[in-house]
């Protein structure tokens, strides 16, 4: 569902104060939709990060509302934006993101990668407050999580690494450094291991330089 915003409303959003100036409004008014559920939605950026576009993307219970990256993406894709929050409000007042808070919003941002659409905030609101992924460290904290990241990006993440230890001669030694740099960021070995095609009894005994 598109919520309707006056000319006024449709400002850049330099901070997420800005955000949450607009979307205390939104939820505010809504009285309509159930203030006493969850509800998530999309702001839409353009590249002056004027607000383009802000969708109603679900409405839940009064303590989970379902996401799926589809959906998130479809209106804001529609619009052309080349930036996206998300915001979604907590009925019960308590502003603390919960795992699974955290864990569609790591899902989100690997989506926004893959289809360069970055997402650049996730605000938790109440009608009086807002909690900011962006302002607490959180969203940087998920930017290194490689839990939705594809295997091919991995790779060839690694790979990069791999190659800036030294010059590197050979598929076999491109993949030893690369699972020596896996390794050292703390990867489990069987991930390791199905990336850089080296076997698990290698890589338990590799040694950083």
């Amino acid at each position: 569902m598109n919520i309707q915003l006056p000319d006024e409303q449709k400002i850049k959003i330099l901070c997420s104060d800005d955000l949450f100036s607009i979307m205390q409004q939104v939820l505010l008014r809504e009285q309509k939709i159930d203030q006493d559920r969850e509800h998530f939605w999309t702001v839409s950026l353009d590249n002056a990060n004027r607000v383009l576009n802000i969708e109603l993307v679900s409405m839940g219970t009064v303590n989970s509302t379902p996401v799926e990256p589809m959906e998130v993406f479809s209106v804001p894709l529609q619009k052309r934006t080349v930036k996206l929050m998300i915001v979604h409000n907590h009925p019960s007042g308590e502003l603390k993101p919960s795992d699974a808070d955290k864990d569609i919003t790591d899902r989100l941002i690997q989506v926004g990668k893959i289809i360069n659409v970055p997402v650049l905030d996730h605000l938790i609101i109440t009608d009086k407050s807002y909690y900011s992924f962006l302002d607490h460290g959180v969203m940087e904290e998920l930017e290194q999580s490689l839990k939705y990241v594809p295997a091919y990006e991995i790779r060839k993440r690694y790979e990069k690494a791999a190659q800036e230890i030294g010059e590197v001669k050979g598929e076999k030694r491109k993949a030893t450094e690369m699972a020596k740099a896996m390794k050292e960021e703390g990867i489990a070995i069987a991930t390791i291991a199905k990336i850089s095609g080296l076997s698990e009894a290698v890589i338990k005994r590799l040694k950083g330089e």
